[in-house]
């Protein structure tokens, strides 16, 4: 059976080219339900249990910043590199490596016109936060000799923060910088923490956690002004708002392929040629793409990214409206049912997909087990096993309180309004339902009505 469907699908492939503006009108569940079951829970009539959680059957997916499904468009375009077109893109010789590596030439190109760069600046990787490692090590290790000081955000992913510690342990000195109430950088703060040895400014783009857009042209303006490199953690931005390397006046950009549709696995690294960066490499190898990062590059996942830039960049504009209809309706939906809700993050200066909330006098971990039937997190995929409030919103001034109810909530190109009305009714009850139980929100209450009165 499973050759048969192989023969089928490479003769479906080797016979017709990828239709990349083929939208794709299901949801994530809907897209999933069509899948085969994974193999690692019990699945039964009456429902799924899963590492001791029993539910009616698969959660609405609601997760989109930790990782985002597969467009079809772009597995159509990876497929027949698994399949027919296997060659070493490194081989040299013979057409399979000629092959594979004019594709990969193709996404370089396609992944360099989403962000207004040159194929010739794109380095692809295995995802961000190895694009992450390789700029700010890299570049301070390159420049050691004159440059001792590294500028980032409290705010910051994980890799960032810790690549940044990293340094300090070898001598380098990093200033983290404060972020005011709705997330947004200081940028009188910024210029005042530049000083002569500092080699590199490291702010991204958009907050994983809290989806705030940073101000990249002016700082992209300070950092041209004390000639400093201004590298960006941009993979929460690829795709989805306008990225432009000049106006931005970014050194290095850190992008990656799971967070636009593309598989997991693969990621790229923005090196700006004139003026131009130099990095070290932090790995060593047979010197692939341009010797700063070794290995060979994994044909599929390339063209996956590559596939995903192309469609965003024709797509973007119509997501964007899209999704902040979505957000809205989400928003205002809970809102209008449920008081001590409160957006975290500025609403003005914010990617649309991302909805940060947290919810007075309910416990957070209560909060994200009632809600096993909607897939939110509560922050950070790389740091959501942490019982410790989020980093980030403590950065913010948020109460300790408050900040461990926070949820996030992902809307992506799939995400349907019936998944939003679905969402919105199991968050409410379950708010209502743990509010029920607490004896600060009755005496809150009561307070309330003794003033109304």
């Amino acid at each position: 059976m499973t050759s048969k469907l192989l023969t089928s699908i490479l003769r479906n492939h080797l016979t017709k080219k990828p239709n990349l503006l083929r939208r794709q009108p299901f949801s994530t569940a809907a897209a999933e339900a069509l899948s085969d079951p994974p193999q690692n829970h019990e699945e039964t009539t009456s429902g799924i249990t899963m590492k001791g959680v029993k539910i009616a059957g698969r959660p609405l997916y609601l997760d989109v910043q930790a990782t985002s499904p597969v467009d079809p468009r772009v597995l159509d375009a990876m497929l027949p590199f698994y399949l027919s077109r296997y060659g070493n893109p490194h081989s040299r010789t013979h057409f399979y490596g000629w092959e594979s590596d004019n594709a990969v030439e193709h996404a370089r190109s396609q992944v360099a016109s989403l962000i207004n760069a040159s194929p010739k600046e794109i380095v692809f990787t295995s995802g961000a936060t190895e694009s992450n490692n390789i700029s700010i090590k890299g570049v301070m290790h390159f420049y050691k000799e004159k440059k001792k000081h590294v500028i980032t955000l409290q705010t910051e992913h994980k890799c960032v923060l810790d690549s940044c510690r990293h340094l300090q342990q070898e001598g380098f000195d990093v200033t983290y910088l404060p972020v005011e109430k709705d997330g947004l950088v200081d940028l009188e703060k910024l210029k005042s923490a530049i000083r002569p040895d500092t080699g590199l400014v490291s702010i991204m783009a958009v907050n994983n956690e809290i989806g705030v857009v940073q101000p990249m042209e002016e700082i992209g303006k300070i950092c041209k002004e004390f000639n400093v490199p201004f590298h960006t953690d941009a993979a929460q931005a690829l795709g989805k708002i306008v990225i432009d390397v000049d106006k931005w006046n970014v050194s290095l950009m850190s992008l990656s392929g799971h967070k636009i549709y593309a598989p997991k696995g693969i990621g790229a690294l923005y090196l700006r040629r004139r003026p131009r960066i130099r990095v070290e490499p932090q790995m060593n190898g047979g010197g692939q793409e341009r010797g700063i990062r070794s290995g060979t590059l994994p044909t599929p996942l390339v063209v996956g990214m590559g596939a995903a830039c192309e469609v965003a960049m024709k797509e973007m504009e119509y997501d964007e409206k899209r999704i902040s209809a979505l957000q809205q309706r989400l928003l205002n939906g809970i809102r209008s049912k449920l008081d001590g809700v409160e957006v975290n993050g500025s609403m003005e200066s914010r990617y649309v997909g991302n909805l940060n909330l947290s919810f007075a006098y309910v416990e957070g971990e209560s909060l994200l087990m009632g809600l096993k039937e909607v897939a939110v997190s509560s922050g950070s995929a790389c740091t959501s096993a942490s019982l410790e409030p989020s980093y980030v919103l403590r950065a913010l001034g948020v109460e300790e309180d408050m900040a461990h109810t926070s949820i996030r909530f992902g809307i992506g190109r799939f995400t349907t309004e019936e998944e939003i009305d679905r969402a919105i009714h199991l968050t409410v009850h379950q708010v209502e339902k743990l509010r029920e139980m607490s004896p600060l929100y009755e005496m809150v209450k009561e307070e309330c009505s003794k003033r109304g009165s």
